[in-house]
């Protein structure tokens, strides 16, 4: 997946969850951040960022910042990107083989799954989570607790008492991982929740990705380990 419209800066501070202050060539700005998760090992005074410029007469902020580099290597932090990313993978037929017939945002009990695949008579619920934090070689999710996390893994869970596939997929926005685990530190209910829906069925999937300031892609699967 690649943006439109890139350019990079210097990210000065963060206001509140939505909101960054920045740099941009020698101008000062304020800039939407795409991520509500603390990034707090990520987003430092000084890093090197890449900005989207944004689109829409009610923006109050001009650029999205959608990258940032850390020790040398750009991570991601586009928390909506990762569902395009994964949608890619799937049409590229690695994950789940050719030919997958998508659809988007699917109304699952309390909740929205994130995808809806039907292939070989197969029909599989999928929710994807987007990994920034990488700590010893690990990614680990979340990096804040998650009650909507747990939620939509017991809709997993549900979904193969009834019948389907179900998959938890967590896409790594970044290199530098070598598998996923849940974050036990900081919310060791999605941790509890993600091994009970294992042992319900549900798939455990990961992959890593190549991201550079203007684009992210899919690229090796990595273990899941609880």
């Amino acid at each position: 997946m690649r943006y439109q419209h890139i350019c990079e800066g210097i990210f000065l501070k963060r206001l509140n969850r939505f909101a960054a202050e920045c740099r941009i060539g020698g101008a000062e700005c304020e800039c939407h951040v795409k991520n509500t998760g603390r990034l707090r090992e990520l987003l430092l005074p000084e890093a090197r960022i890449a900005l989207c410029r944004a689109e829409g007469e009610k923006r109050k902020t001009a650029f999205d910042l959608v990258a940032v580099q850390s020790q040398g290597q750009w991570v991601n932090i586009d928390s909506q990107v990762v569902n395009r990313v994964f949608e890619e993978w799937v049409q590229s037929g690695v994950p789940f083989g050719s030919g997958v017939r998508i659809r988007r945002e699917v109304k699952k009990g309390e909740s929205r799954l994130d995808f809806y695949l039907e292939t070989e008579g197969k029909r599989i619920f999928c929710e994807v989570k987007g990994v920034t934090l990488v700590k010893d070689g690990v990614a680990l999710f979340p990096d804040a607790p998650t009650l909507r996390g747990v939620r939509h893994l017991g809709e997993l869970a549900r979904a193969i008492q009834e019948g389907y596939e179900a998959c938890a997929v967590f896409v790594v926005a970044r290199k530098g991982a070598r598998a996923v685990s849940p974050n036990r530190l900081t919310h060791p209910e999605f941790a509890r929740a993600l091994e009970d829906a294992q042992a319900a069925g549900v798939r455990l999937m990961a992959v890593d990705c190549r991201v550079q300031a203007d684009g992210i892609w899919a690229e090796h699967s990595l273990p899941v380990e609880l």
